[in-house]
């Protein structure tokens, strides 16, 4: 598929909200989306917005966190929604989002990005379980779903250096986002 990334712009907020309403089938990671553009604690933010042609068809969104206690200069980033319009799924959109956006963070200076997802899907682009490291998400993945909490380090250097609880911005962090 020949796509089209770019950062999102606020004219792009209807796509965003269809894009993620068409994908997951109900409004609820729309709703997120559109919380997340609106908060002032997940900057910096990174939003992406993906194009086949003239039609919008995938939306990335990466937002500020940090951990708990840690080196402040420390950069991390939260993967969270990602979102591909069915016609467009298994076609690779989602990994262009994600590798553009993982591009961009690596220029910013981003040293590791963490995402809550499907565990077969977000280690074919190099994220690993973050339990493994010691690093913890903002409220408690139950032990079945350990590995759907993972990281990519952007600097190789940090992984392993550094260990605790992510906290990320407001709109993420209400256990609802984090429970089954």
């Amino acid at each position: 598929m020949n796509l089209y990334i770019r950062e999102t712009k606020s004219s792009d907020l209807h796509d965003i909200y269809r894009v993620h309403c068409e994908a997951f089938g109900y409004d609820k990671e729309a709703e997120l989306a559109r919380d997340l553009l609106n908060d002032s604690s997940a900057q910096p933010r990174l939003s992406l917005i993906a194009f086949h042609g003239e039609q919008v068809v995938g939306h990335i969104l990466f937002t500020k966190a940090k951990l708990w206690d840690s080196d402040p200069h420390l950069s991390l980033s939260l993967l969270a929604p990602l979102a591909v319009v069915p016609d467009a799924q298994r076609q690779g959109v989602g990994g262009e989002l994600i590798k553009a956006g993982l591009e961009y963070l690596a220029e910013a200076g981003t040293d590791l990005v963490f995402v809550l997802g499907h565990p077969e899907y977000y280690p074919k682009h190099g994220f690993k379980t973050a339990a493994h490291y010691g690093l913890k998400a903002p409220y408690p993945i139950p032990e079945k779903h350990v590995d759907a909490w993972m990281v990519k380090a952007l600097n190789p250097k940090v992984l392993g250096e550094v260990c605790g609880t992510v906290i990320c911005c407001d709109a993420l962090n209400k256990e609802e986002h984090w429970s089954e």
